[in-house]
C-alpha cells in the first residue's frame, strides 16, 4: 500500500489549495479515506473523511464549510479542496486509509496506512 500526497504549499490567508492523495497497491474503492493535519507541537487530528462510495462524508468542526473532501475511484485518488484558508490551518496534511479497527471516521486509530504528508502554510 502506498499513499502519496501532493498539492501543499504557501498561500495567503483567504486563499485556496487542492490536495491530492494518490493510492496504489490495493483495491482503492474498498476503504474509507481521510485527511488529517498536524501542526508543530500538536497532536494529529482528523480533518475530513469519506466512505468507499462517497455515501458518507465527515468533517471536523473547524473546517466545516471551508474544505471539501472527494474521491475519484477511477483514478485511485482522494482530494481535499481547501477554501478560505486561515493561518491556523498551517500544518502538515496526511492522507490515510482505514483499516479493520473502527473508532470513528476522524479518529487516527481507524487508519492503518498513512502517506508522508504535504505541508500547507498559510501566511
Amino acid at each position: 500500500v502506498q499513499l502519496v500526497e501532493s498539492g501543499g504549499g504557501l498561500v495567503q490567508p483567504g486563499g485556496s489549495l487542492r490536495l491530492s492523495c494518490a493510492a496504489s497497491g490495493y483495491t482503492y474503492n474498498r476503504n474509507c479515506m481521510a485527511w488529517f493535519c498536524q501542526a508543530p507541537g500538536k497532536e494529529r487530528e482528523g480533518v475530513a473523511a469519506i466512505s468507499p462510495r462517497a455515501a458518507g462524508i465527515y468533517y471536523a468542526g473547524f473546517v466545516q464549510g471551508r474544505f471539501t473532501i472527494s474521491r475519484g475511484n477511477a483514478k485511485n485518488t482522494t482530494y481535499l479542496q481547501m477554501y478560505s484558508l486561515k493561518p491556523e490551518d498551517t500544518a502538515m496534511y496526511y492522507c490515510a486509509r482505514a483499516g479493520n479497527t473502527w473508532h470513528g471516521p476522524l479518529d487516527p486509530g481507524s487508519y492503518n496506512y498513512w502517506g508522508k504528508g504535504t505541508q500547507v502554510t498559510v501566511s
